[in-house]
């Protein structure tokens, strides 16, 4: 309960009212901490105006009630009010291109659920985000990031996939003013989908101060199928393209033509094991990669899902050459009519270094092999 502690007190140092903060003050502060619990299972409110709620019916007090309604919207221009987390610094990948990486782990309580990347981009107009962050109050931190470096507006949030890490910010750039959320079509179906599972397993997590106050900003989405391009101002553009399947459903790849820079998504690695799920189509990922490839070419800049700015060489070595390597040595044993078992056999020793190895490499070789008996032409399979 620190966060909601500390997030409580800074409400009462920022906004400014003559509400007297004796004993009503000191009910609604702890009712309102018991409704940050409550919100694991009966749906999230603000604490602090839950507890002044609860206050103002008790005492029919209705300046008491119409002061809990006015910290109520103030919070939601706000976006979020409260300390700002000590999420990793914004590093400058290139001329107004900053990134902050996430941990090359999973999301836990220590690191805020941040395990991929938040990156800026910074134009004539105003300010493109990649990402929207894992929770309202990484993608607030991240932005007191923004605000440091320059006062350029954020107008353009760009959302790599439909995993919580990438989505559950975005009700925090809807309330700061961002119009202009970007995501491809299938990622905003399956976001919308998991929505309510990806807020519970941040809140389970521990989190509810960081979770809860999350909402669904699916319908104010702007989606694409294939591509669209983002006019940002000073003859500047930013394509968005989707390359097919890959790691997830639906992933949108940012290219920055001026710049020679590309936002891979979950389409590229690097330093850190990739991750296949059961919904991950490790077929079409390469060629996926092979289109991302070729569009933006090898001396593109780029900035990969997991892992800091890199280049194509290095994200196609820890992806692309991952993916061959384990398709190949899966190619291998389903002609030698072995089965899936054997494919934890694998010899992966070579990317044991790769964090999350351990928790990955085996779930990754049955997978991966599953993947290419299933793609297998049909005389093939009849064979085996």
């Amino acid at each position: 309960m620190d966060r909601v502690e500390d997030a409580l007190r800074m409400r009462l140092k920022k906004i400014k009212t003559g509400l007297s903060r004796g004993l009503g003050g000191l009910c609604a502060l702890l009712l309102g901490m018991q409704t940050a619990v409550a919100a694991k299972t009966e749906g999230y409110q603000d604490p602090f105006v839950a507890g002044m709620q609860h206050y103002a019916k008790e005492s029919q007090l209705t300046s008491v009630a119409a002061y809990a309604e006015e910290v109520q919207q103030r919070v939601r221009n706000e976006g979020y009010i409260g300390p700002e987390l000590p999420i990793p610094p914004l590093e400058k990948a290139a001329e107004g291109v900053y990134t902050i990486t996430g941990a090359l782990m999973w999301a836990t309580k220590e690191n805020f659920g941040l395990n991929n990347n938040i990156s800026f981009v910074e134009f004539e107009d105003g300010i493109m985000v990649y990402n929207a962050g894992p929770n309202p109050v990484v993608a607030y931190s991240a932005h007191k990031q923004i605000k440091r470096i320059t006062d350029k507006p954020v107008k353009w949030v760009v959302i790599e996939n439909n995993q919580g890490h990438a989505n559950l910010g975005a009700s925090y750039w809807w309330d700061v003013g961002v119009r202009h959320i970007y995501s491809q079509e299938f990622a905003t179906k399956d976001f919308n989908k998991a929505f309510d599972r990806g807020v519970e397993r941040g809140v389970l997590r521990g989190d509810e101060a960081l979770y809860a106050p999350a909402r669904n900003m699916t319908a104010k989405y702007t989606t694409f199928k294939d591509r669209a391009e983002i006019d940002v101002g000073g003859g500047e553009t930013v394509e968005l393209r989707y390359f097919g399947e890959a790691h997830t459903r639906g992933s949108t790849v940012a290219f920055v033509p001026s710049k020679k820079l590309l936002f891979t998504g979950d389409l590229g690695y690097a330093d850190r094991m990739i991750a296949v799920f059961p919904y991950t189509n490790t077929h079409d990922w390469m060629g996926a990669f092979e289109r991302m490839r070729a569009y933006a070419g090898e001396d593109a800049l780029v900035i990969p899902g997991h892992g800091g700015p890199s280049t194509m060489a290095k994200v196609a070595e820890d992806t692309y050459e991952y993916l061959k390597y384990m398709r190949d040595e899966s190619l291998e044993l389903i002609r030698a009519g072995k089965g899936v078992d054997e494919a934890l056999k694998i010899d992966q020793s070579q990317f044991a270094w790769r964090p999350v190895y351990a928790q990955t490499y085996k779930g990754n070789a049955r997978k991966i092999f599953n993947d290419v008996l299933r793609h297998l032409p049909a005389e093939e399979k009849d064979d085996n």
